[in-house]
């Protein structure tokens, strides 16, 4: 006998990004970058590396009854199908793999078990394969809603989120029913940062079917995205009042109050969401970001690595474990770990831009550089690679190569005064006196406590006669940072200098 499923049956897709969980606030995917050296600090930011959140995604089966009784090999290929659907349910998607090839390989014809193959290889990460078999499909069955909508998933997940938007809208315009597709049709929008759309379509699937979980979670996403904080943790309240084990919900939730600051909440939530979904590589990876910050790298590390047991192929996991055996100076670890993060997406940053830290605290420069090149080969205004590769230079002596590198991150950033200074150094050892004390004076206008920079400029207007006004940037130094032994000393040798 056939196995008979709902038309929209779930499985679980998960993103360099996050979400979900339980009562109370807040969400965030970190993902860990270091940034340069020399004054710029190493920082985690948003573990979406696009900045994007992970938001779950519908698969739908729809399976059609025989019309005839069945004969005593289909009733074996039936049974396949059952067993391919039961060991996807359980996360088990190889073994569900094999049943359903086996199903293929009797009966190519099959939509239904079509359909299910393109979903197995959709949570295999095999995402090309996942729309060939919906392809498949659909040259059988050119209406069948659900095709459109898995190869939307897919096509979201390839990045072409155009072409996912364009089949999620054929699969609703085939099935005006169809609350999944407008679900994921709403995180769709989200990436494109079209949010009235999509709070349009999430609430579109909530009249459909108000207890649809991920639409909930998806318009917490949303109401997140647009700072309404206490409205996003309703969503994902309600989420799990419908459905207390929705994994995705408790995700989402523990990333609000990692945002918030809350990390002991976050903590417990993102504990609970890998509990009721051992495979969670995404909240596998933030319960390890939460680690993290907590102090606790050994603990983050195991999370790290049980998130890549989960998804082989999880860049962002290598990275951030990367990150901490950085921090913990196992450099050879961090450099094997960084290639492999970018081994598997070419694209990765910060992978490039800390693999070049890694590699030149190992002491391997031209290494460091061509990373930070090949970063900025790829984004030329990247701040930290820029800063990273100036510091570089600037400890080569290769001053006019460091000075272009700082000019350039002031096209980025006008908040810093670490290129200023910088700057200064440089104008400075090349006898540019006066563009020295400019660049000291954006330095003290950005930050007017800064006790570095009125020695430095204080130093350099002793250097050019200026004696005066030196002696009032130590003075001032000193009456901010009274144990600065520097100024003092710079004091004492001005005083020296005037009156023996």
């Amino acid at each position: 006998m056939m196995l008979s499923l709902k038309s929209d049956h779930r499985s679980h897709q998960h993103q360099h990004q996050h979400q979900h969980q339980h009562q109370h606030q807040q969400q965030l995917q970190l993902q860990l970058q270091l940034s340069g050296s020399n004054g710029i600090s190493r920082v985690s930011s948003d573990a979406d590396r696009d900045g994007s959140l992970a938001l779950e995604s519908e698969f739908s089966f729809n399976v059609k009854p025989l019309q005839t009784p069945p004969k005593s090999h289909e009733v074996d290929e039936d049974m396949l199908l059952a067993l391919a659907h039961q060991k996807y349910k359980t996360g088990n998607y190889k073994q569900a793999l094999e049943h359903s090839n086996a199903v293929y390989e009797n009966n190519p014809q099959r939509t239904d078990n079509l359909l299910l193959l393109g979903a197995i290889h959709y949570q295999l990460h095999d995402f090309d394969m996942c729309i060939a078999k919906n392809e498949e499909a659909l040259q059988i069955d050119p209406h069948f809603a659900e095709c459109f909508g898995n190869m939307a998933n897919a096509w979201k997940e390839k990045g072409n989120i155009d072409l996912a938007i364009r089949y999620y809208l054929i699969a609703i315009e085939l099935r005006p029913n169809f609350c999944d597709a407008w679900s994921n049709l709403a995180s769709a929008y989200m990436r494109k940062g079209r949010l009235n759309e999509a709070a349009q379509c999430c609430r579109q699937a909530l009249v459909l079917n108000p207890h649809l979980v991920d639409a909930h979670s998806n318009l917490g996403n949303l109401m997140k995205a647009q700072g309404l904080v206490q409205e996003a943790y309703n969503c994902y309240l309600e989420a799990l009042r419908i459905q207390p084990n929705f994994a995705i919900a408790w995700s989402n939730l523990a990333g609000l109050f990692m945002e918030a600051g809350d990390l002991n909440r976050a903590l417990q939530y993102y504990k609970e969401a890998v509990r009721l979904k051992p495979i969670f590589a995404d909240a596998y990876l933030n319960l390890g970001n939460v680690y993290k910050a907590l102090g606790m790298p050994q603990e983050a590390i195991v999370c790290y690595q049980r998130a890549i047991q989960t998804r082989p192929a999880y860049a962002m996991a290598y990275g951030n474990l990367a990150s901490v055996y950085h921090e913990q100076g196992q450099l050879d670890l961090a450099i094997l770990h960084y290639k492999q993060a970018l081994a598997f997406d070419s694209g990765f940053l910060e992978a490039y831009n800390n693999l070049g830290n890694a590699l030149k605290d190992a002491g391997r420069v031209d290494e460091a550089c061509n990373c930070y090149r090949a970063c900025l080969s790829f984004q030329p205004n990247h701040l930290q690679a820029l800063t990273n590769l100036g510091n570089v230079y600037m400890e080569l002596n290769m001053m006019n190569a460091a000075a272009t590198c700082y000019k350039a991150t002031l096209t980025v950033t006008t908040g810093l005064s670490a290129p200023f200074s910088n700057l200064a150094i440089i104008y400075k050892q090349q006898g540019n006196y006066v563009d020295a004390i400019t660049c000291y004076n954006e330095v003290l206008r950005i930050d007017p406590l800064a006790t570095d920079g009125l020695v430095n400029r204080g130093n350099t207007y002793k250097e050019i006669g200026r004696v005066s006004e030196a002696i009032q940037d130590y003075v001032r130094a000193v009456s901010i940072r009274p144990t600065m032994a520097e100024a003092h000393a710079n004091l004492a040798s001005i005083y020296k200098d005037r009156y023996l």
